[in-house]
């Protein structure tokens, strides 16, 4: 049977890899990437498999497929479009040392032609064109042709079009082969290098032939790898016939429950507040709340755009319109993704919050803006405009129809200055950040992954068993650990702490894994969420008789190489999670760990 809804294509290629191509079904990660602060959300379902894509084993096998949600915050200004989405689906397979080009292709030309049935010439292809970096990907457009896509529907485009990754600075990544559908008008031609706006990109595959390093220059991997990844909601689209993805089956009801509350229709209005309250869901799901920096300042930020939308649109937002749509959401997807509805509670509780706390914010910037026009001539400065978006969450469009209302004009230049100046200070504050990091698996940012193992058991052993890790961010001068305990610890807490994991340190412990099932890890003591991330075969990291964890590494070979490890900070992260910042300082080199890594 032709699969048309969005839950019958989701299953569909699932079972298509799963049955025909004997790939292992594997749990899509949360939202918030571990160990990996080179990013804030999981954009692709590569994140979670970078140990693997550079060669770690993977306990399920060499062929993979899952669904991942992902978030992405770079087109949020598009949002609202017929395509454009912050948080979406994303279907994908994995070829770990395994297929590569011709297999993979051959796999998506299957899938599109046979499984969903789209005719062939409704598809065309575009490959990498080749540079200094890496030759023109001739051997795929060959292979696409070979199969039956005509030579005039394939195209060559650059690497911003046709290159794929690394998910951060440096990792996995490579040329890929992106597929489309005709969405233009009259009969099918040319392809997207000729004529980009009569086709939608459905389906990419990545062929991870290089590891970027930190000074911008590209290695051959010495495994092979495919990263795949089409796009649920598009294709779904598609097969239903419509045109843009707000009137897919899923997105359809959430669309009819704003209408409902709206004083009028504005299309792009009522789209941004699906799509936004739709990712505000799944990221308070996944465990991330409203705040003033990383994920949680992104979730703030597009909880008040739909609150700003909503009142486009003349809805009140006294604390009950978000939770309203949420409950949408969760209705329309709560059966695949369970973890989302058995968190409905913790969902709209944070919405209602944060639409009572935003509706005062408003409230107070509407006297601020009062105050600022009065005798302002017939200008509001581009700083005071800034200053009103910047602090009060105004956006320059609700300025400008307030300042219209008395007859003033807003200085659009000044503002777009005061902008740029600001996103330049947010860029480099990011670079200094995210400096370094998990993702490039170095020496020292192995030490103290291994280190936060060591730091989760010594906590239980001080605080209790209700310690579990909530979260970590690793750079390769730090680490970041985040864990459930209510209270601030104590100086002689926090010593005991440090103590038992530099006596581990000193012990030398041989680190090993073995894996075994979820269940066979809970047996046997090891620590982790038992959530639904986990798949059905999982490693657990054995470090002597201190620590046993569930993880996908990396970690060092035995515990004396971290040398020695201070806790430089405990504070408060959120409610009832505590944050350790620590150091590890001497140990081997960096080549010393990877020989031995």
């Amino acid at each position: 049977m032709r699969p048309t809804t969005t839950d019958e294509i989701r299953q569909a290629y699932l079972d298509f890899f799963r049955e025909k191509h004997g790939h292992a079904v594997i749990n899509g990660a949360p939202l918030v990437p571990e160990n990996d602060p080179t990013v804030l959300f999981t954009t692709a379902g590569m994140h979670p498999l970078v140990p693997y894509l550079l060669g770690e084993a993977h306990p399920a096998g060499n062929r993979l497929v899952d669904v991942q949600r992902c978030v992405r915050t770079q087109d949020i200004d598009e949002v609202g479009d017929s395509t454009h989405l912050t948080m979406f689906e994303m279907l994908g397979n994995w070829s770990l040392g395994d297929y590569f080009k011709e297999g993979a292709i051959s796999m998506s030309f299957e899938f599109l032609t046979k499984i969903l049935q789209i005719p062939v010439e409704k598809l065309a292809v575009t490959c990498f064109e080749g540079d200094s970096d890496a030759p023109k990907d001739t051997e795929s457009a060959e292979i696409w042709m070979k199969l039956g896509i005509p030579k005039e529907r394939v195209g060559f485009l650059p690497k911003a079009k046709n290159w794929w990754g690394p998910a951060g600075m440096t990792g996995p990544c490579g040329p890929d082969t992106e597929m489309f559908y005709w969405v233009g008008e009259g009969e099918p031609h040319g392809n997207p290098a000729v004529n980009d706006p009569d086709w939608m990109e459905i389906w990419n595959d990545v062929f991870m032939q290089y590891n970027k390093q930190a000074d911008g220059t590209f290695v051959p991997l010495a495994q092979q790898n495919v990263d795949t990844g089409m796009g649920l909601e598009r294709v779904a689209a598609v097969m239903q016939g419509v045109s843009n993805v707000y009137e897919t089956d899923r997105f359809a009801p959430i669309m009819a429950k704003v209408r409902e509350l709206a004083d009028h229709d504005d299309v792009r209005h009522m789209r941004i507040i699906v799509d936004h309250l739709k990712a505000a869901t799944f990221m308070i799901a996944d465990g991330v709340a409203p705040g003033n920096v990383d994920q949680g300042y992104v979730l703030r930020r597009i909880i008040r755009r739909a609150i700003r939308s909503a009142r486009q649109l003349r809805i009140e937002h006294d604390g009950t319109f978000t939770p309203s749509i949420a409950e949408e959401v969760i209705a329309q997807y709560g059966d695949a993704y369970p973890h989302v509805r058995s968190k409905a509670a913790e969902v709209l509780a944070a919405l209602r919050t944060e639409e009572e706390q935003f509706s005062r914010t408003l409230k107070e910037g509407m006297k601020h803006f009062e105050r600022m026009t009065e005798g302002a001539g017939q200008t509001i400065g581009g700083t005071d405009a800034f200053h009103l978006y910047d602090t009060y969450g105004f956006p320059l469009e609700l300025t400008k129809e307030m300042a219209a209302e008395k007859g003033l004009n807003v200085d659009e230049a000044g503002f777009a200055k005061a902008f740029e100046e600001h996103q330049a200070l947010s860029r480099a504050g990011a670079e200094q950040k995210f400096k370094g990091g998990l993702a490039d698996h170095s020496g020292e940012t192995t030490k103290l992954h291994t280190a936060t193992h060591l730091l989760n058991a010594a906590l239980r052993q001080v605080l209790g068993d209700h310690v579990f890790q909530k979260g970590s961010n690793i750079t390769a001068e730090r680490l970041r650990f985040d864990f459930s305990h209510p209270d601030k610890m104590t100086p002689e807490q926090i010593a005991e702490a440090e103590r038992l994991v530099n006596e581990a340190i000193k012990a030398d412990l041989p680190i090993s894994y073995h894996v075994t099932t979820v269940d066979g890890a809970k047996e046997e003591g090891a620590i982790g969420v038992f959530d639904d991330r986990y798949a059905a075969d999982v490693k657990v990291y054995v470090m002597g008789d201190f620590s046993k964890e569930i993880c996908g590494g990396p970690h060092v070979a035995r515990t004396g190489m971290l040398g020695s490890f201070k806790i430089q900070k405990e504070e408060s992260s959120s409610s009832g999670v505590r944050r350790i910042k620590a150091v590890v300082s001497g140990g081997p080199s960096e080549i010393e760990v990877a020989k031995e890594v």
